[in-house]
């Protein structure tokens, strides 16, 4: 690998470093609600998993990305953090104990492109809980009018590494309208417009009405949507779907 070069969990981690959606403090407040085990999905670099073990979390990780798993796991053997994380598909975790409380921050739900997928991780993540366990996670609010101005058009920001500073390109695409799939290509480039990363990847818009139909036909027992992370009910402006399910109790 080229000195100059970025893996794309450093990439994730440059980019959202300095992010603040209010999730991480969320999760973990989740987190020290429950009095078990917490098993968070995608957990990737550790953005939220390393708070969750900061505070003393009983938490395990799961994530189809082994590069983002090391890296989680060298940020957290540099802290003195023992994490439990494995590679794992979120649609069959098959833990080896259930959980008081399953979260999937950041729209990572979104990576189940199709509808048999989106039912399978919900069957998976209703049976990794215990008895009135609860499943949170968030996805975005599809905004049309961003989707027309902005799709398709390549976005220019910069990172910061090593004292030098990387362009970085990316855009969305809309790859299936009638499915509501998209696509993000992104690009990085060194100062002296060397390309040294590029990929992509696809994700489902999972508009409020899509999520409640599969939600609804769900073993889960209930389920509620906040319109952001303060926990108000979800209104025609907010950008955030917060979604709160929770397995039957023991009868």
């Amino acid at each position: 690998m080229r000195d100059d070069a970025i893996t794309e969990p450093e990439l994730y981690d440059l980019r959202h470093r300095d992010a603040e959606r209010g999730d991480v403090e969320f999760y973990v407040e989740r987190a020290l609600e429950v009095d078990g085990p917490v098993v968070e999905l995608a957990c990737g670099t550790g953005r939220i998993h390393l708070p969750l073990l900061r505070a003393g979390v009983d938490a395990d990780g799961v994530d189809l990305s082994a590069e983002r798993l090391d890296r989680l796991r060298a940020k957290a053997r540099a802290e003195g953090l023992d994490p439990s994380v494995r590679e794992a598909d979120m649609t069959a975790l098959d833990p080896d104990r259930r959980y008081d409380l399953a979260i999937c921050p950041y729209n990572s739900l979104q990576f189940t492109r199709t509808l048999p997928a989106l039912r399978a991780t919900l069957s998976a993540v209703h049976d990794a809980l215990a008895p009135g366990g609860r499943f949170v996670f968030d996805v975005f609010v599809p905004d049309f009018d961003l989707i027309c101005e902005t799709y398709g058009e390549w976005e220019e920001t910069t990172v910061d590494r090593a004292g030098r500073t990387y362009a970085v390109r990316s855009r969305a695409t809309v790859t299936d309208p009638v499915e509501q799939l998209f696509r993000v290509e992104r690009e990085v480039a060194t100062p002296e417009g060397d390309v040294v990363l590029e990929d992509a990847f696809e994700l489902a818009m999972l508009p409020k009405r899509l999520v409640r139909a599969v939600v609804d036909d769900s073993p889960f027992a209930s389920a509620s949507v906040a319109g952001g992370f303060d926990g108000d009910p979800i209104a025609g402006d907010d950008g955030t779907q917060v979604w709160t399910l929770e397995r039957a109790g023991d009868r």
